[in-house]
Parts: structure tokens; sequence; C-alpha cells
């Protein structure tokens, strides 16, 4: 029971988080609250951590137009850095118990986001090693995908664009636009314009969200 209810914080706050919404104050609050009463449960200090660090990121997400702003391009000194700070000492907590799990290594890549002063000192190798841990913890295309990014950085575009390309053909992740964002981002890289264009009209017709909309035609403007 304790895994259904910390999976229902965590989408909770995903979506809070993905439309830049209340949702996401409301999560932390629940995992404030479960963590006080799980004290000794390094997942739920794991989930919580995971939390803060993430929505540490939230003041830089949006530029002054309410436009996303890639984790590439934020102004990372308008990162939250005492929320940094707790989720770091909470992720230590909950790692100290020797009691592994896919919302503590989740944690610990958000860290590794949190901790990079600039964004060309992210460490992607340890990002997509973790993200190979969190796999086996918990096998998921989403984790997958996300791992997809993390090899990209570190290995090139087209090794990062292959295994997106093995993820799309699941049924559910075909339906995800953020999935197709992340193929025309890449496909952009390797000069594969026409491909990239049809990538983004792709996550356009999927129902995303209306920062995410905006986000995708701004990169269309241009292309044909």
């Amino acid at each position: 029971r304790l895994g259904a209810v910390l999976k229902v914080v965590y989408l909770v706050f995903t979506e809070g988080h993905r439309t830049v919404g209340s949702l996401s104050d409301t999560a932390i609050e629940s995992a404030r609250a479960l963590s006080g009463l799980l004290p000794g449960e390094p997942e739920v200090t794991g989930l919580l951590a995971l939390l803060l660090l993430t929505d540490a990121w939230r003041p830089a997400r949006l530029d002054a137009s309410g436009n996303q702003v890639l984790l590439a391009d934020q102004d990372r000194s308008r990162y939250d850095r005492s929320l940094i700070a707790e989720g770091e000492a909470l992720l230590e907590k909950a790692l100290y118990a020797n009691r592994p799990g896919p919302y503590q290594i989740q944690a610990a890549i958000a860290a590794c986001h949190a901790s990079a002063v600039v964004a060309a000192d992210t460490d992607w190798r340890e990002i997509a090693a973790l993200y190979g841990e969190l796999l086996r913890h918990e096998p998921s295309p989403v984790h997958a995908a996300n791992r997809a990014v993390a090899v990209a950085m570190v290995d090139g575009p087209a090794a990062g664009l292959a295994i997106l390309d093995s993820v799309v053909a699941h049924p559910r992740m075909a339906r995800w636009p953020q999935l197709h964002i992340a193929r025309a981002a890449l496909l952009t890289q390797l000069s594969r314009s026409a491909d990239a264009s049809a990538a983004y009209r792709l996550a356009l017709s999927l129902g995303p969200s209306e920062v995410e909309r905006a986000f995708i035609e701004s990169r269309l403007i241009g292309r044909d």
C-alpha cells in the first residue's frame, strides 16, 4: 500500500511540474506528511528529496513571457538553493539506510542536475549510470527514454536516438508528447530537419500542455 501512495504523490507532483501549477505544492506537502509519519522509510525520504530537488528549478523553468526554458539554458542562479540543500540532506539520510529504491535513485539524478553550477558541469555519465540502475529497480519505457537523453549527452545524439526509436514502439510511449519532443531535439542535432519537424508536429497532435505547445510552436517557426 505504501508504494501505491508514493506513486500517487509522485504523479500529482509530476502533473503540477509539467503544467507549472499548484499541484506541485500539494504533492510536496503530502510527501512531508508521509516523511513525518514514516521517518525510517528510505523511499519516503527519497521521494521527498526528489520533489524538493526538482521543485528547486521551478523559478528558472519559464522566462518572463511564460515560455519554457530548456534545462541547458536555465539561469541556475534562480534555483532555490535552500530546497536543494534540504533535498540533498534528505537524500544522504535515505541512502545511509542502505536500502536503495527508485525514488532514491531519481533523487540522486535530480541532485546531479541541481548541483551543477552551469549546465556544462552536469555529470551526464553519472546520470546515465543512475538511469541504468533505476531501470534495474523499475523497468519502465519512461526511464529508458530519460536515459536516452543522458546517453546522447555522453555518446552523441545518434546513440540517444537509437534508444528513443526503440522506446517509441511501446504503445503508451507513442502517445507521450515529451518523447517526440526529445526525438525532435536529437534529430535536429543530427541535421535531420524534416524528420525533426515531423516529430514536433506529432508531439503537437498529442495534446501537450500549453507551455509545451508554445515551446513546440517556437521550434517549428521558420522550418517550413
